[in-house]
């Protein structure tokens, strides 16, 4: 199934990858207890919001990498950038 070219193959790799990992890093630090409202701690500091989302959206850079150089699949690798680049658009609107 992964080893097709298709422009919707990398989308759909591009949206859920980063999804699925801001779902786990939000989980990860909520079951530590850190908390991003809480700025005393030093680990409460750097997980703000925004940053759990640019971690998530650099998890894209992987497929991208293995889809464009190692595999030579750029339709797959166009979508996965398509999807990186709405991510960020949405990231500076949001937050900027």
């Amino acid at each position: 199934m992964f080893n097709k070219d298709s422009w919707v193959l990398g989308a759909i790799i591009g949206i859920i990858l980063p999804a699925a990992a801001f779902g786990l890093v939000y989980l990860i630090l909520g079951i530590s207890g850190i908390d991003n409202t809480n700025a005393i701690t030093s680990a409460g500091k750097y997980f703000k919001l925004s940053n759990i989302l640019l971690i998530s959206i650099f998890t894209n850079m992987l497929p991208f990498r293995i889809y464009m150089v190692n595999k030579k699949y750029d339709k797959t690798g166009r979508g996965i950038l398509g999807a990186t680049i709405i991510y960020a658009i949405l990231f500076f609107i949001l937050f900027l």
